[in-house]
């Protein structure tokens, strides 16, 4: 196995066919069949030109993975955040999100940043410094919960 490299934040039109391929199967694993639930995961917030991807990867796994990208006029939001199964544990998920952060604020200067936030995972979010901003709702048979980055 090939050792792992940084984080790469890249557009859609500079992930390798590759990494696309990689990222878009993780996503599958996780979202469609980990966590059962059926819907059109692949859209088109992937391919927007104002869509980053941060991801973790070597030659053979994304190991990490979120998309940062533009939820309306004045808010964007971070979204599609998972680790591999081989990778949960080693404290990575703190580092992506912190990644995923810089590169929305970097990209989207004076944005507000959201998240749809699984409600089970709010005490992480918040420690990265996001703020619940509504009441729980189910999203695919899950309780979510919308949070805000407190800047």
């Amino acid at each position: 196995m090939s050792p792992m490299t940084e984080f790469k934040t890249k557009s859609f039109y500079e992930l390798s066919h590759d990494e696309l391929f990689l990222v878009f199967k993780l996503r599958v694993d996780i979202f469609v069949v980990e966590q059962q639930c059926p819907y059109p995961e692949i859209d088109e917030v992937d391919r927007a030109t104002s869509t980053l991807h941060i991801l973790l990867s070597d030659d053979e796994q994304v190991k990490a993975y979120a998309r940062c990208y533009v939820k309306s006029n004045d808010t964007a939001a971070i979204g599609r955040v998972l680790i591999s199964p081989t990778a949960r544990g080693g404290g990575i998920a703190y580092t992506l999100m912190e990644k995923a952060i810089e590169s929305c604020q970097s990209r989207h200067p004076g944005k507000q940043i959201e998240i749809s936030a699984q409600t089970y995972l709010k005490a992480f979010y918040q420690k990265l410094g996001f703020r619940s901003i509504g009441e729980p709702y189910l999203e695919d048979g899950i309780e979510h919960i919308d949070m805000q980055y407190a800047q």
